[in-house]
């Protein structure tokens, strides 16, 4: 009688069986820079091992490179076992290569997410490792203990230009008032456990913004500070265009704020108009009344503003409703060489 065929593993089985820690690194024609995160990542991931972590891998996340991205990643997978390739189809954007990676990471333990221009240094892991079991600064005042998401903090970016501080800082303030409750200076450079991690998948916003996505699901946390470090090598992938795309999809994705913001302004409007009208009728009761352009155009041209800032606020949740309805996913996997070859989109 022949053998009943076996059943290739799920994906919840397959992370049973994966190591503890999964380090993800989208990258998008990264070729000069891999070669030092490569030097730098290895040996500090290896040294947690020999202190008691049971295994991990680097899932690094090609985002369309058109560089000589992929041949360097071929080249370090042979000297080095535990790195792991996705490729996606196409360019698709930070924040979904970041979540393609977190859909395929095995870690059991958890998952550290970094950038792979080394401004994130690969040396901070064993430090969000130790906060994760109580070594970090609790947010919001919690006593002190086991954790479910570190967040690596910035708190020296002198690296960086004035005007990326300015805005950077006037974003996160911009996110607190509006609700949000991401903590300062923070970006994607985390330590999150397997079950931030899961539950980050379950979540069915097909173009999430990881950064306020995680705080927002309350999970116990730390931080550990760090001095940003200049980039490795190459130029940025972040220009001014992308970062206020950025910006406006992790408003618009995470708070509906503006929304009420465009109804106080159609309110306040309202009530200018009625002013001006009655101030009209008076004055035109008492003959008082001059003709003249400037205040005509001062008023139509100040309630023609209110009008399209109120339209572009409900055209960008608009926008945002008619992406997801139309269910296309963030990103389409090419392969992967952990599974040779296996395709799949989230």
């Amino acid at each position: 009688m022949p053998a009943p065929p076996t059943r290739e593993p799920t994906r919840e089985q397959d992370r049973e069986q994966g190591p503890d820690l999964t380090v993800v690194v989208p990258a998008r024609d990264e070729a000069e820079v891999l070669p030092e995160l490569v030097a730098r990542l290895r040996p500090v991931l290896d040294g947690l091992v020999a202190d008691g972590l049971a295994g991990y891998e680097v899932l690094v996340v090609d985002d369309g490179s058109t560089d000589a991205t992929p041949v360097v990643l071929a080249r370090a997978r042979r000297e080095w076992p535990q790195l792991r390739v996705v490729r996606l189809r196409a360019a698709s954007g930070h924040q979904a290569a970041l979540s393609a990676g977190l859909a395929r990471a095995r870690g059991r333990r958890g998952v550290v997410t970094m950038d792979a221009d080394l401004q994130d240094p690969p040396e901070l892991l064993p430090d969000l490792l130790a906060a994760a079991s109580g070594g970090g600064v609790p947010q919001d005042g919690a006593p002190a203990g086991p954790v479910e998401v570190v967040y690596a903090v910035r708190s020296d970016r002198s690296v960086d230009g004035r005007f990326k501080r300015l805005t950077a800082a006037a974003f996160y303030r911009l996110v607190r008032a509006l609700g949000g409750t991401a903590p300062a200076q923070a970006g994607d450079f985390r330590w999150t456990s397997r079950t931030v991690v899961d539950t980050v998948l379950q979540l069915p916003e097909q173009h999430r913004v990881l950064r306020l996505v995680v705080p927002e699901l309350g999970f116990r946390s730390a931080s550990v500070p760090y001095a940003r470090a200049a980039r490795g090598a190459g130029s940025t992938k972040y220009p001014l265009r992308r970062m206020v795309r950025l910006s406006l999809d992790a408003i618009t994705g995470s708070s509906t704020a503006p929304l009420r913001l465009a109804s106080i302004f159609g309110l306040g409007g309202a009530a200018l108009t009625s002013l001006l009208l009655v101030y009209a009728l008076v004055s035109f009761a008492a003959g008082s009344t001059v003709p003249g352009w400037t205040s005509t155009l001062v008023v139509v041209a100040g309630a023609g503003t209110l009008q399209l800032l109120c339209l572009g606020v409900l055209g960008e949740y608009v926008g945002r409703l008619y992406v997801q309805l139309q269910g296309r996913p963030a990103y389409l996997v090419a392969g992967d060489t952990l599974e040779d070859g296996d395709e799949a989109g989230g």
